[in-house]
């Protein structure tokens, strides 16, 4: 049985007049580039161009993308960092800018799991529950608008409550030796501090110390309240540099919202360690003790993202 001809007339009207919208609004073109050169991680691409910070897919011989991050430019040619492994990947390659920066995504979902430098579930537990998203690099606080450093944070541990107040908004540093307990002293703070969220960064640990971190020193009940951010040193430099920027996203996010965030990160040395990778990866000149200028300028931006809102 047919329709009838005003039906179909007014079908075919509302078919044309969605196609002219889609004509007058057109998808931007994606202008494409190739890989010309690889030099340990160092990737570079000409024929295309993608802002500093910006994400880029590179196809491999498998038909399997990679995702890089553009980290700089000369002339023509983009630097590129990969994110995850680069087996794969040959001579001209296509390279395919995605116009859209590295961001966090975050939410309540969050607490309780373990994520990776790009906010990915390590603990087996299922997909993630997200809210909104946030920049991954942040926005720096207007100095005259923070908070007074002037209430104090139960840590739980009496030794710092009564000796070495910590206040709300404050950052200090941890400096010891290596195994004389800074990771099981930053579990106690997780496990016993008044602070109603816990994000902790373990940035460039052994996988063996961040399964011992999760399963022993923090357990079920630190981690109910937490969110862990693991990048072992197995990953690439940009994931163990994402790794920490994600932590602080999250913290930034809670604080936000009125809540008390207590941010652990272990450690900011392999954090300044995977920048001068980059660095020096990218032909920068080294500075002191082999790090390069570009590292003493990424460390006080990220540092100067913790605190009072």
């Amino acid at each position: 049985m047919s329709l009838p001809r005003a039906v179909r007339s007014a079908r075919w009207l509302q078919g044309l007049e969605s196609r002219q919208k889609r004509l007058a609004e057109p998808s931007p073109l994606v202008v494409e580039g190739k890989l010309s050169r690889m030099v340990g991680l160092t990737l570079e691409a000409v024929g295309c161009q993608a802002p500093v910070g910006g994400r880029c897919w590179v196809e491999t011989a498998y038909r399997e993308k990679i995702e890089a991050e553009v980290v700089g430019f000369a002339g023509e040619h983009l630097y590129l960092m990969p994110v995850g492994d680069i087996y794969g990947l040959e001579p001209k390659c296509r390279v395919i800018p995605s116009g859209q920066p590295s961001v966090a995504r975050v939410g309540m979902g969050l607490l309780g799991r373990v994520l990776d430098g790009a906010g990915r579930p390590l603990d087996g537990k299922g997909s993630l529950q997200y809210e909104t998203t946030r920049p991954l690099q942040g926005r720096p606080l207007n100095p005259l608008l923070r908070q007074p450093v002037i209430e104090p944070l139960d840590v739980g541990i009496r030794a710092i409550n009564s000796l070495l107040t910590v206040g709300r908004g404050q950052r200090l540093g941890l400096f010891a030796g290596t195994g004389v307990g800074k990771s099981v002293l930053l579990g106690m703070m997780t496990r016993f501090t008044k602070a109603e969220v816990v994000v902790v960064g373990l940035i460039g640990e052994r996988g063996r110390e961040v399964n011992d971190f999760v399963r022993k020193i923090l357990g079920e009940e630190g981690l109910a309240r937490a969110v862990v951010v693991a990048t072992p040193a197995d990953q690439p430099p940009l994931m163990r540099l994402h790794g920490a920027l994600l932590a602080t996203s999250i913290a930034e996010h809670f604080r936000d919202q009125g809540k008390d965030v207590l941010l652990l990160m272990d450690s900011l040395t392999r954090y300044a360690q995977a920048q001068r990778e980059i660095a020096l990866a990218i032909d920068e000149p080294p500075a002191t003790k082999g790090y390069p200028p570009s590292v003493f300028a990424k460390l006080p931006t990220l540092v100067e993202r913790a605190g009072c809102g």
